[in-house]
């Protein structure tokens, strides 16, 4: 049975609405057999999360309805949603755990494969600390088990290294919302779409990544109200065609464009003094700023001529609501973090948060992006607490019964592609990813493969698939799918859903918290009083110590429950005894989570990502304010020139989901978008000599890609293709996307920046750049190598495992504080000498002398307080102590501008001491050696002091010294 058939019909019958709460049903199904039973669930094959049913019959998945009673969808399923559940019964699902033995993945048990796990991850702890372990998790898997996971990793192992390829799509929603509001959680809902009267798209194609919520948009504007829509994208997408005004910017120019939109808001008079006045700070930066960006020179960055900015900025400025979302043409482009702050200053400037119709959607990529960041199964911690603040530590270790010392803070949470850096330099030597796929879907997959396949790291894969990625991996555990397993979720706009278990999962598959839940017990990680760190064996009993955890936070999930959650809609969080039914408007009273001791984060320079001090917070702290942030146009890092003369962005294409790991397994959608394409400019394909359907090689700085070309619709000068597709399925040539992206990313949310590279384009005859990633000879469809083949390829295996063996043990290993208390140690020493020269160098200044003096006792005693850690840890200085001698500890005259001259060293002297006692003291806290910490503590606070006598002494000596002759 077929509602309709979306692959032809993608949005379905309009069913025009307007107000709040009233847009009709529409049931849309699809079953290939008469089902014996109905199964509660919600889609997970985009981000928003629509509620479903799922078709069972004799055991197996046979369809899915859309949940008529469910506010998020009304019952409407999109493509992907309709089909996508056919690949859970794939014959080529993973059934069995595989381990490598003599180069090769062969069936093993799963004793056999846990007990490897386990006893690498104890090897590989004991032998370079936690630190040397990462986690690479996705966007698919379920509240229940990211927060099972995020214990493991931070309070089992107490390592840094976790994020998941959320970090690819979403992380910037993240980002400018922190920014913002102090804390993730979206500023808007679903429900805007009822009753705003403007909408405002950047970089958001949301016919192809959203298709429900668009089906939302487009029944709201067939009423004889709708809303204005105005569209900002390079290319012209179903989206900008149904938009009253499309702009179609430059790659990567969104900051320019939005800082011209703000600056005639402003200038028209447009914005809300009294909101901005009450509710908002920095808004005097933000207009001195943005008043450098008149239509005009935007028109100059951008290409948007002028007249159309002013448009936009007329249609927004006189609508009474705004709704306002972007993804990935901002996420993933120039300036993502900064363009997307841009969005909600926007929204801000007008007041227009808090209400009806006046939102923000800070769009995901993934289904269950949005708890990655709230358990802390990424770079965030759990309920989203603040790593930086000591208070919100202790607070997750009381809730968890462990040592805060045990949680990473002592550094940054690392990002995902930092994890895959440390992976390449051999800092990490273990990493364990789930479902996700990063040997296709990470920028530069030249750079990735080699990582994956790097001798001396030790890669788990947990998939449903043998995936690219999982090809390469040591171990590979098959995972249970959506369907075969119980969890919650959460979609962009907070709205909670649970699916439930329909069918069991094929052969020994597993679900990803059943296989969290194992590890965890046979590392026999325990709490402070010896009790099991997890205490939990069913997802529900996991759900309820997450509920407990997100107490008193943004995301409160303390008034739901399974029960709740069963046989009705999602319901959206904060949900608790103030918000029993949920609440759909978070910032109703416009008091935004922004208090020093409650905000998640203390925010940063969104140009360069530096972070704010919590000093400097705390004397600015906005107290429950929105924080307006301002960015100055910054060009990309790489533009087109003479040998890559074009400019190449990628995304998605309306019947893939990532890398089609399900949904290239779906007939359907397969038949529907079998192949890449490359678009290109009518005008450039006509300098080219390229016509619709001819092949072209698109080659930039990293690699090369082919497919056919496909014909306008895009600026010239740029260039498009889709990253959905990789290897499993054999092109038999290079064509992956990421064959050809950058391997860069945002200065703040760390997000990679596939939406601009240089490029070049050339056609072909026919492709001729072989596949760069060969799928198993195992797996249909590849022919097995010969005998004789295969036993050169085991004798050439064997000999390279001996040879790297050899070498692993011979080589050097140690860890490097020794190398940074030596330097420590000998700039205190520096310090007593610099100290005593000038001391004795202008023995007539009354204050220098005693107070060099007691510097030089300070320092002394400083190098002396060290010796019991260099004799723990020891010494290795490699000659650099010395470097700064000959520059700074220099022999003056008396007096005048020498003395101005030695305070100035004098300065710069301890600045390098308390750089090496910043490294250290992240290194103690790695540690968990108290004893080194405090040590560095009571150094840095001497050498603070120092440094405060030193700056003001100087500003006392200098305008004497520089200005009046002597």
């Amino acid at each position: 049975m077929e509602s309709r058939d979306s692959i032809a019909d993608i949005w379905g019958e309009r069913t025009p609405y307007s107000g709040q709460d009233a847009w009709p049903v529409r049931v849309d199904q699809r079953t290939t057999e008469a089902p014996e039973r109905w199964v509660q669930s919600a889609c997970v094959l985009c981000s928003n999360g629509c509620g479903c049913d799922i078709a069972v019959k004799d055991g197996r998945i046979v369809g899915v309805r859309g949940r008529a009673q469910d506010v998020v969808n009304r019952g409407r399923l999109g493509p992907k949603g309709l089909h996508g559940w056919e690949a859970n019964n794939s014959p080529d699902r993973l059934t069995h755990p595989l381990v490598r033995r003599n180069g090769k993945l062969e069936r093993a048990s799963w004793d056999e494969a846990m007990a490897l796990i386990v006893e690498q991850t104890q090897r590989v702890k004991r032998e370079y600390s936690a630190g040397a372990i990462g986690f690479y998790t996705s966007g698919q898997l379920f509240i229940e088990e990211y927060y099972t996971l995020g214990i493991i990793g931070k309070a089992g192992l107490g390592t840094p290294h976790m994020d998941g390829n959320t970090r690819l799509c979403t992380a910037t929603a993240a980002a400018a919302l922190k920014e913002s509001f102090g804390s993730d959680g979206q500023p808007g809902s679903y429900f805007d779409v009822d009753t705003t009267d403007c909408i405002l798209m950047v970089g958001h194609n949301m016919s192809n990544t959203d298709t429900v919520l668009w089906m939302r948009v487009l029944d709201r504007r067939r009423h004889a109200d709708p809303p204005k829509l105005i569209v900002i994208d390079p290319r012209t997408t179903m989206t900008a065609r149904e938009a009253d005004l499309h702009l179609a910017p430059k790659v990567g120019t969104n900051v320019a464009v939005l800082n011209g939109v703000l600056h005639l808001l402003i200038q028209g008079g447009h914005v809300d003094r009294a909101f901005i006045d009450r509710h908002t700070m920095g808004f005097d930066d933000l207009a001195q700023l943005v008043a450098a960006y008149p239509p005009e020179r935007v028109e100059a960055i951008s290409g948007v001529p002028a007249a159309d900015l002013r448009r936009a900025a007329d249609l927004i400025g006189s609508s009474s609501k705004l709704l306002s979302t972007c993804l990935q043409g901002v996420y993933q482009s120039n300036q993502a973090t900064a363009a997307a702050v841009q969005i909600n200053n926007i929204n801000l400037v007008l007041g227009r948060i808090g209400r009806p119709g006046c939102g923000i959607l800070q769009m995901n990529g993934q289904p269950t992006s949005q708890n990655t960041r709230e358990t802390g199964a990424d770079g965030d911690l759990p309920a989203f607490r603040n790593w930086n603040n000591i208070a919100h530590i202790e607070d997750l270790a009381r809730v968890w019964n462990v040592d805060p010392a045990i949680i990473p803070h002592w550094t940054p949470p690392t990002h995902a592609m930092q994890i895959f850096r440390y992976c390449e330099t051999g800092s990490i030597r273990m990493l364990w990813i789930q479902a996700t796929n990063p040997a296709v879907s990470l920028p530069n997959l030249n750079r990735v493969r080699a990582i994956l396949q790097k001798e001396g790291l030790f890669v788990v894969v947990q998939d449903a698939f043998l995936t690219e990625t999982a090809q390469m991996a040591d171990v590979v555990l098959p995972a249970a799918l959506w369907g075969e397993k119980t969890g919650t979720f959460t979609n962009v706009d907070r709205t909670v859903h649970i699916s439930h278990k329909a069918v069991e999962p094929p052969g020994e598959a597993r679900s990803d918290f059943d296989i969290f839940v194992d590890f965890a017990r046979r590392m026999d990680f325990k709490d402070k009083d010896g009790a099991p760190l997890i205490k939990w064996t069913t997802p529900e009993q996991a759900f309820e110590d997450w509920k407990a955890c997100t107490r008193g936070r943004p995301c409160d999930y303390t008034g739901l429950s399974y029960d709740k959650l069963t046989g009705g809609s999602g319901i959206p969080w904060p949900c608790n005894s103030e918000h029993p039914d949920g609440e759909h408007y978070i910032y109703k009273d416009l008091v935004f989570p922004t208090d020093a001791d409650y905000c998640e984060s203390f925010g940063h320079d969104i140009i360069t990502g530096a972070p704010v001090p919590e000093k400097e917070y705390r004397a600015h702290n906005p107290a429950g304010r929105a924080v307006l942030k301002g960015a100055e146009y910054m060009p990309p890092f790489e533009e087109p020139d003479a040998d890559y003369p074009l400019f190449l962005t990628t995304g998605r294409l309306v019947y893939h989901f990532h890398t089609r790991t399900k949904t290239g397994r779906a007939p359907a959608l397969a038949n529907a978008a079998p192949d890449d394409f490359v678009q290109i400019a009518r005008e450039d394909a006509e300098k080219l000599g390229i016509v619709d359907g001819d092949w072209v090689r698109v080659t930039s700085r990293r690699g090369n890609a082919e497919a056919r070309a496909k014909i306008g619709d895009i600026g010239p000068g740029e260039v498009f293709i889709s990253f959905h597709y990789g290897y499993w399925d054999e092109p038999g040539r290079a064509r992956a996307a990421n064959e050809l992206t950058i391997y860069e990313w945002d200065p703040v949310s760390k997000q990679p920046h596939y939406k601009y590279a240089a490029v070049r384009i050339e056609k072909v005859d026919a492709p001729t750049t072989a596949q760069p990633e060969r799928m198993d000879p195992a797996q249909p469809g590849v022919a097995s190598p010969t005998a004789q083949e295969s036993g050169v390829i085991h004798a050439l295996k064997e000999a390279k495992d001996v040879l790297v063996e050899g070498w692993e043990k011979a080589k050097p290993v140690r860890a490097h504080v020794a190398d940074y208390l030596g330097l420590l140690q000998a700039s205190e020493r520096r310090l007593v000498k610099a100290f005593e020269q000038t001391r004795t160098t202008h023995p007539d200044e009354p204050d220098i002398g005693p107070l060099c003096h007691l510097f030089e006792r300070w320092s002394g005693a400083a190098a002396d307080a060290l010796d019991p850690f260099v004799a723990q840890y020891g010494e290795r200085r490699e000659g650099e102590p010395e470097r700064l001698d000959e520059a700074l500890v220099v022999q003056r005259k008396q007096g005048g501008f020498d003395m101005l001259r030695d305070l100035h060293d004098l300065w710069l002297l301890v600045n390098e001491s308390m750089i090496s006692l910043d490294v250290l003291e992240q290194a103690a806290r790695s540690l968990h050696d108290k004893a080194f910490e405090a040590a560095i503590r009571q150094i840095r606070q001497q050498n603070k002091r120092q440094l405060e006598w030193l700056h003001g002494r100087i500003r006392q000596a200098a305008p004497q010294t520089l200005v009046v002759p002597s």
